[in-house]
C-alpha cells in the first residue's frame, strides 16, 4: 500500500493553510525567501515583547452560545491592574504560559502556549477531556491575528474538520504546523444538545497559540498576513478525530511509543522514539512495526481473526495482565498470526 509521507522536519509551512485562511493565486505573494536562522531570532524578539506588553483584557462567559469563552488580547495601559500574559510562565494554576521545543527547518522554536481553560469530561456520556496527538483532526474554534491586534480570520463553527497532520485527507483540511505543534497542549470538552436541536459545548479546552513564522505562513504573505509574520490564535478545542494512517488496525494516536502525543518522521539517522523496529518509519505510519515481514494487522487478532482491543494486545506467551509487557506486535522474535 502506498504510506502516507508525514516529514513534518521538513515541512514548509507555506504549503499548507487553515481552510479558515483560503487564498487564491491572486491572494498569494511569496517573497524570496530567507534563512529560517535568520527569521527566527526577529520572530522570538517579537513574541516576547508581546507577551510582555499585552494582557488577556476580556473572556466571555456565554455557555451554550458560540461567543462562548471569546479571549480577547490588548495592550497593557496599566501594569498595576493589567498582569501581563508573561506573568502566567509556568504558574502553578491557571492561566498558565508553558513552552516547548521544537526542531524544524535545522532550528529549535521555542514555542508558546497559554493554557486558559482545560477541557473535561462530563454529560450523560463519559466523553471529552482528551488530548490529540498531533496526527488527528481537531474540531475546534479560532481567531487569528497578528502581533498589532490586526485580526486576519476568525471561526466559530465546531463543526469543521482540521487535520493536524497537514493532509486533507478524510474531509479535513490541512493545517500550518503551528497548529500540530499547539493543539496537542489542550483538552477536547464534551457536547449536549440545545432545546433546538443545535450542539452545545461544553467545558472545552481554551488557550493561545503564539507561532513564529517558520511554523506559520513564514515568507508567502496571505491578504491580510505579510510575510514573515508571527501569529497569535485563541482557541477553543471542542472534539477529535482519530485517524489511523497506516491502516493497520491500531488508531494512530496510539503508536505514540513515547506518550508525548507528538510523532514525527525524522531525517534519516535521527533516533526517533515512535519506531519500533527503527527502519526510518514511525510506527504509525509503518504497517509492519516491528519489522518481522508480518503486518501489524494480523499480529493484532484473535484465533478468531477478531482485533483485540488495543489494551488486550497479549505479549508472545499470551500475557494481556502485564502492564510491562512487550505486546507481540512490537515483538520481531514473536511470529503469531491471528492466534
Amino acid at each position: 500500500m502506498n504510506k502516507i509521507k508525514l516529514n513534518f522536519i521538513l515541512l514548509i509551512a507555506a504549503v499548507v493553510t487553515i481552510s479558515s485562511c483560503n487564498k487564491n493565486d491572486d491572494d498569494v505573494e511569496v517573497t524570496p525567501p530567507k534563512p529560517y536562522a535568520e527569521q527566527y531570532p526577529i520572530d522570538s524578539l517579537a513574541i516576547n515583547n508581546y507577551l510582555k506588553t499585552n494582557y488577556i483584557s476580556e473572556i466571555v462567559n456565554h455557555p451554550g452560545f458560540p461567543d462562548d469563552q471569546d479571549v480577547t488580547i490588548k495592550k497593557i495601559t496599566d501594569a498595576g491592574t493589567q498582569p501581563s500574559l508573561w506573568s502566567y510562565l509556568n504558574s502553578p494554576t491557571l492561566p498558565r504560559l508553558t513552552f516547548r521545543n521544537v526542531s524544524a527547518h535545522g532550528i529549535t522554536y521555542k514555542v508558546y502556549t497559554l493554557l486558559i481553560r482545560e477541557g473535561i469530561k462530563g454529560g450523560d456520556k463519559a466523553t471529552g477531556g482528551e488530548y490529540p496527538s498531533n496526527v488527528d483532526a481537531v474540531f475546534a474554534a479560532y481567531k487569528g491575528t497578528l502581533l498589532d491586534g490586526t485580526v486576519f480570520d476568525s471561526s466559530n463553527n465546531g463543526q469543521a474538520q482540521y487535520n493536524l497532520d497537514g493532509t486533507t485527507h478524510d474531509g479535513g483540511t490541512g493545517v500550518i504546523r503551528g497548529w500540530s505543534e499547539g493543539f496537542p497542549q489542550f483538552k477536547t470538552g464534551w457536547t449536549s444538545s440545545n432545546s433546538d436541536g443545535t450542539i452545545k459545548y461544553n467545558d472545552f479546552g481554551v488557550g493561545v497559540m503564539f507561532l513564529p513564522s517558520g511554523l506559520g505562513y513564514y515568507n508567502t504573505a496571505q491578504t491580510t498576513i505579510p510575510a514573515y509574520s508571527p501569529i497569535v490564535f485563541s482557541i477553543k478545542l471542542y472534539e477529535l478525530k482519530r485517524f489511523d494512517h497506516d491502516l493497520d488496525g491500531i488508531p494512530s494516536f496510539q503508536e505514540d511509543l513515547d506518550g508525548d502525543r507528538y510523532m514525527n518522521t525524522f531525517l534519516s539517522g535521527v533516533a526517533n522514539p515512535d519506531d519500533t523496529d527503527k527502519d526510518g518509519i514511525p510506527d504509525f505510519n509503518d504497517f509492519d512495526d516491528d519489522g518481522d515481514n508480518y503486518a501489524t494487522r494480523g499480529e493484532i487478532k484473535d484465533k478468531d481473526g477478531n482485533y483485540y482491543t488495543f489494551d488486550k494486545i497479549p505479549d508472545c506467551s499470551g500475557d494481556q495482565a502485564n502492564p510491562d509487557r512487550l505486546k507481540r506486535h512490537l515483538d520481531a522474535t514473536c511470529i503469531k498470526m491471528n492466534q
